[in-house]
């Protein structure tokens, strides 16, 4: 038995207890709830993430009786193991993984990411292109945020009632359609009071960029424990205090009691995700300055949303118990995608990661127009990023950086530098930024939402440029 003592004093002894299976604050209660039944017990605390549980007693516990109690709460003494040791483990993930990844390619093959493409200009169809935008995006790059959300919630709720009787599709689809109702109301009523603001509200950057990362992290835990691969990873699932907890919903016995309404709040705070779609309209809805407008464009939006949404709700409450070990092992790998896009698209944003795209095959030659002492650089920015990928300018000169915006249904408008500090969001037609002179090296870009980026790479100018010869 893996019992550890730790020291006596007074009378007082302290005993440590390695336990194997703790993945939740559940876990703990039921531990600390047996083993503080033992004669002579006078405090415990069980920690799912250090995966063992402290006793502190007025004399020495039988290890057998610790051992007792923390089978009779289900678990066993030993140490966590970072890394499953079933096989069957690794090859349902490993089939799951094949999966995710054929359909990923699919969808790219039939263009599927690029689905927005062509609805329309927002500015123009009003309420009709808020719905197909919302339609694009309940299908397409927003999934990876808010998609993650909604089918982690459901995939909890089906692991936690395996057992549905016959006709039950309402219960099983009830987490999803809570979300999802709660997302369309929040989304017009918030909706409503950016048309009364009448003014732009934007984070900056790193705050954006810190909660996408902050997002992916919960993800991948969920994913992780889903898959079953890392039981010491699936401990780490955030925890509340226990006094607030309770006043959320968690009863004597540490089991949550599920509240359609704290799914429906959770859908409304996706109104505040950074999903690029959702920040398109919502800067549309602002220039309104009409709190009717403003909330129906909003609500619209999000309605749009739910057809795929709420059909990503289903996958693991609609098939039967007996499968549901299969099907969140599959959702547990998409939860992870989904987390992977999220993480890479915050490091992106805050200016860690490499941005995506081709290298221009003519390499960092710069084709700008060089007069009166300033180099004009010409870009496209398209619904599916910018182009090109990585434009090359001289360095020590000022640039005029045109960017001729020619889709106005991606995140893509909303374009941030953040190592210069700039975010613009680009008008239809050609827009203007001035640069300072730069120094020799990378600077990277993207949309507000990390998803689309590119790169200017500064280069030294040759001689007669114009361009000072330092950089």
């Amino acid at each position: 038995m893996q019992v550890r003592r730790e020291d006596r004093s007074a009378g007082t002894v302290t005993t440590v207890v390695l336990v194997e299976g703790m993945t939740c604050r559940t876990c703990e209660r039921r531990i600390e709830r047996r083993i503080g039944r033992i004669a002579g017990v006078e405090h415990v605390a069980a920690s799912a993430t250090r995966a063992r549980v402290e006793v502190r007693s007025a004399g020495p516990v039988l290890d057998a009786a610790l051992a007792a109690a923390i089978a009779a709460a289900g678990y066993r003494v030993g140490r966590t193991p970072w890394l499953a040791r079933d096989g069957r483990t690794w090859l349902a993930a490993a089939g799951a993984l094949a999966l995710v990844a054929a359909v990923a390619l699919a969808a790219e093959a039939t263009g599927l990411p690029g689905i927005a493409a062509g609805v329309g200009d927002l500015r123009e169809g009003g309420l009709l292109i808020a719905g197909l935008l919302g339609l694009a995006a309940g299908v397409s790059t927003c999934m990876a945020l808010t998609g993650g959300l909604v089918l982690a919630l459901s995939a909890a709720f089906a692991a936690g009632r395996p057992a549905v009787a016959p006709g039950g599709l309402a219960l099983r689809l009830r987490p999803g359609a809570a979300f999802l109702a709660g997302r369309v109301a929040g989304f017009a009523l918030l909706g409503a009071a950016l048309g009364a603001a009448g003014s732009a509200f934007v984070l900056p950057p790193l705050v954006v960029a810190a909660l996408m990362l902050s997002v992916a992290l919960v993800m991948t835990v969920v994913g992780v424990r889903l898959t079953g691969v890392s039981p010491r990873v699936a401990a780490w699932s955030p925890t509340l205090p226990a006094g607030l907890a309770r006043g959320l919903g968690v009863d004597a016995d540490g089991v949550r009691r599920y509240s359609d309404g704290r799914a429906a709040l959770l859908g409304a705070a996706t109104f505040f995700l950074p999903c690029g779609f959702t920040q398109a309209v919502q800067v549309y809805a602002l220039s309104t300055g009409s709190p009717l407008a403003a909330g129906a464009i909003m609500g619209v939006f999000a309605l749009g949303t739910v057809p795929g949404l709420l059909a990503l709700a289903g996958l693991p409450a609609l098939l039967p118990a007996r499968r549901q070990p299969a099907i969140l092992r599959v959702v547990g790998v998409v939860v992870l995608a989904f987390a992977a896009v999220n993480a890479t698209a915050g490091l992106r944003l805050a200016g860690f990661a490499p941005t995506g795209g081709p290298q221009d095959a003519t390499g960092p030659t710069p084709i700008v127009e060089i007069g009166d002492g300033v180099q004009t650089l010409r870009t496209f920015q398209l619904g599916n990023g910018y182009q090109p990928a990585d434009a090359a300018l001289y360095a020590g000169m000022p640039t005029r950086w045109i960017v001729e915006s020619l889709d106005a249904s991606s995140c893509a408008i909303f374009l941030q530098v953040p190592s210069l500090g700039l975010a613009v969001t680009l008008h239809e037609g050609e827009n203007a930024i001035d640069l300072p002179p730069l120094e020799p090296g990378r600077i990277a870009y993207s949309c507000s939402m990390g998803m689309y980026g590119g790169q200017l790479t500064v280069v030294r100018p040759p001689q007669g440029t114009g361009a000072a010869p330092g950089g």
